[in-house]
C-alpha cells in the first residue's frame, strides 16, 4: 500500500512547498505595503500640521484674534 501511495505524495511536497512559500511571500508583501501606508498617513499628517501651523504663524491667526492684519502696521 505504501508503494502504490508515495510517489503520489512525492509529487506533491514540492507543490506544498512551493504553495507555503508563495503564501508567506506574498503575506509578507501585503504586511509591508499596510506599515507603509500607515507610516505615509502619519508623515502627511505630521506634515499637514507643520504646514498649517506655520501658515497660521505667519499670518497671525493662531493667536486667537481673527481680523486680517495688514502690511503697513495699521488695523
Amino acid at each position: 500500500m505504501l508503494d502504490s501511495v508515495m510517489p503520489y505524495v512525492l509529487a506533491l511536497v514540492p507543490t506544498i512547498g512551493v504553495a507555503t512559500l508563495f503564501y508567506f511571500v506574498i503575506k509578507s508583501i501585503l504586511e509591508g505595503d499596510r506599515r507603509e501606508r500607515l507610516a505615509q498617513a502619519r508623515w502627511d499628517a505630521e506634515h499637514r500640521a507643520d504646514t498649517e501651523a506655520t501658515n497660521a504663524s505667519r499670518t497671525g491667526t493662531d493667536s486667537g484674534d481673527s481680523t486680517p492684519r495688514s502690511s503697513s502696521g495699521q488695523a
